[in-house]
């Protein structure tokens, strides 16, 4: 093998490591933590690709071997550390944290959905004092939703806007004026639990979220755009 191909093969390595990550977590072929760390080797290999490819493109002898392989290197090896890089970015933007509700002082509580999470989850007890005030920083746009309509309509309302958006149905209590559902992720399959809350606001209804990860310490900003989008949907069919 040329030693111009060395960048080529790494990357290609690399990038295959990185798109296996999720789906092998996904289909539970190993843990997601083993995912994490594929992507970390994924990126480290990534760099070294990237690094022994500029280094074939500025030595004029080494270039002479084959400069498009160098430069496809070098590109496949930008492309393997950058999407690990995105989502540290996108991970600093956010604050750490996983459980988001419209309701800070009452969230809506979990029913059905408590005994599917399991012992491995993350807890549901909102027990970090300093929750509310990180959400109030990151998140102050959401807010629960008032409809003129009574609970029963707001319920159907609701159900049909978690089911435009594909969740998995868990339970629906129009007595208790809840929804539960389970959202999951396409590329990892990390499930992220919802419940809906309906109760009467004056003359009409008021329509409270929350968004729960199972795992992780931080969602990356996932249950808040969650939220927003299912917000939307339900104002949309108003």
């Amino acid at each position: 093998m040329k030693l111009s191909s060395l960048p080529l093969v790494l990357a290609v390595l690399a990038l295959t490591a990185l798109l296996l990550a999720g789906p092998g977590t996904r289909f539970e072929v190993w843990d997601f933590r083993f995912g994490f760390t594929l992507m970390r080797y994924a990126a480290y290999t990534g760099i070294a690709a990237g690094i022994l490819a500029v280094i074939g493109l500025l030595w004029p002898k080494l270039r002479r071997q084959g400069a498009s392989r160098w430069v496809l290197g070098l590109v496949l090896a930008t492309l393997v550390v950058g999407l690990p890089l995105l989502q540290v970015r996108q991970a600093r933007a956010v604050p750490a944290i996983h459980d988001i509700s419209t309701d800070l002082i009452d969230p809506p509580a979990f029913v059905a959905i408590a005994a599917l999470r399991g012992d491995t989850s993350n807890p549901l007890d909102r027990a970090d004092p300093q929750l509310q005030d990180l959400q109030r920083q990151a998140y102050p746009d959401l807010q629960p939703v008032i409809l003129p309509e009574p609970p029963a309509a707001a319920q159907q309302r609701a159900m049909h806007a978690a089911e435009t958006l594909g969740w998995q149905i868990v339970a629906n209590d129009p007595a208790s004026g809840l929804i539960e559902a389970t959202d999951t992720t396409l590329w990892f399959g990390f499930k992220d639990d919802i419940v809906i809350r309906i109760r009467p606001e004056g003359d009409g209804s008021r329509i409270d979220l929350r968004s729960v990860s199972r795992v992780g310490r931080s969602d990356l900003g996932a249950n808040a755009r969650r939220i927003r989008v299912f917000l939307e949907q339900v104002q949309e069919n108003h």
